[in-house]
């Protein structure tokens, strides 16, 4: 239990003590409904004033991924017609510790969401919260490696399945992923590994790459100790290996308060993080140079995308003020319908010449 609080404390976890309630009790999410509901709704044509939040069970066939019950947002314009419309989807992914429930319930993505979609006559990308981890304290960094093939599962389970049962739009164009620490690695990641599926991306404080400790940490736990497995897995090796790429745009958010503060390190260290094996001060504080870093290698590579600072910690709260941030230009990139397109904020995109700054874990082994 004292580990659970100071986890708690260090991420925001449970912002409030009725969502705490909700989550230990399993009790059921905003606007929570049940498929058959909503197959009879739309089948009447009847148009929600809200979204409606749908528990999936995603098939495994192309993973073997062993992975708990997702969820599915649909906004008020899927109800529009039968067929539904082809709409956007995006990939919600949370952090180290996590639940597919979080990004509702920590993370306030459903309000955000639902807020965004009242103002635009309903209209919205649809959002799927997926489940990376299998298990609350199985970080896999979505990676396939010997903490499961979470890689696969997010692709070639998550996205078909969303295709063929909620009839959203297959083409990359109209795919994005969003996450929030380990999850903001994973956006990163999928998007650059996987530009046939996914065009656009919101890292909120990710890492350089997927981090379970230094380089030969990582590579040991998540890999089983391949070396290539890993680079693999590298965003820099995966970027500068494929080359130039074509519209593919990325949102990079960082906490304009610098580093965390010591006593945020001190809990860290207390032993909550260690619960999935990760070094808690093998990466403190260094998300802003990733994510410049990143940006650069990425701008130097043909990937439009930029680094926006905003004031908080490394919390489920400043995750749920940047994706309300983030949401206009996400739903417009993605071509949500009635959404214009707008430009990534400006001001901190480094330039394409920009010098590369590798973190120090980059190289170690």
């Amino acid at each position: 239990l004292s580990a659970a609080l100071v986890l708690n404390l260090w991420v925001g976890y449970f912002p409030t003590v009725q969502s705490a309630w909700s989550q230990l009790t399993s009790g059921p999410l905003p606007d929570q409904t049940d498929q058959a509901t909503v197959t009879a709704m739309a089948a009447s044509r009847i148009r929600p004033p809200h979204g409606t939040v749908v528990p999936v069970a995603i098939p495994s066939d192309g993973s073997h991924f062993k992975h708990r019950g997702e969820l599915v947002y649909l906004p008020p314009e899927w109800f529009a017609t039968t067929p539904p419309p082809a709409l956007p989807t995006v990939m919600m992914i949370g952090g180290q510790f996590n639940t597919p429930a979080d990004w509702t319930r920590a993370g306030n993505a459903v309000k955000t969401i639902d807020d965004f979609a009242a103002a635009h006559d309903g209209k919205a990308p649809v959002l799927v919260f997926v489940d990376s981890g299998g298990a609350f304290n199985n970080d896999t960094e979505c990676v396939n490696g010997v903490r499961g093939n979470a890689a696969d599962h997010l692709t070639k389970d998550v996205v078909p399945f969303m295709i063929s049962t909620f009839g959203v739009s297959p083409h990359r164009s109209n795919w994005g992923v969003a996450g929030w620490s380990m999850g903001g690695t994973c956006a990163v990641d999928l998007t650059v590994m996987h530009p046939d599926l996914f065009s656009a991306f919101v890292d909120v404080a990710g890492d350089f790459f997927p981090n379970a400790g230094n380089k030969a940490q990582t590579i040991a736990r998540l890999f089983g100790g391949n070396a290539d497995a890993w680079a693999a897995f590298d965003p820099t090796t995966v970027i500068s290996r494929h080359g130039p790429y074509r519209d593919v745009a990325g949102w990079f958010a960082i906490s304009s308060d610098g580093p965390p503060p010591r006593r945020d390190l001190q809990l860290a260290e207390s032993g909550a993080i260690r619960l999935a094996g990760r070094d808690a001060a093998a990466n403190p504080g260094n998300q802003t140079a990733a994510a410049y870093s990143l940006c650069a290698i990425g701008r130097s590579n043909g990937i439009d995308c930029a680094v926006v600072p905003q004031p908080g910690k490394h919390d489920w709260p400043f995750a749920d003020r940047v994706f309300a941030a983030s949401l206009p230009w996400l739903a417009g990139e993605l071509g949500t319908p009635g959404i214009p397109r707008s430009p990534l904020p400006a001001a901190s995109a480094p330039g394409a010449g920009a010098p590369v700054v590798v973190p120090a874990e980059h190289s170690k082994r």
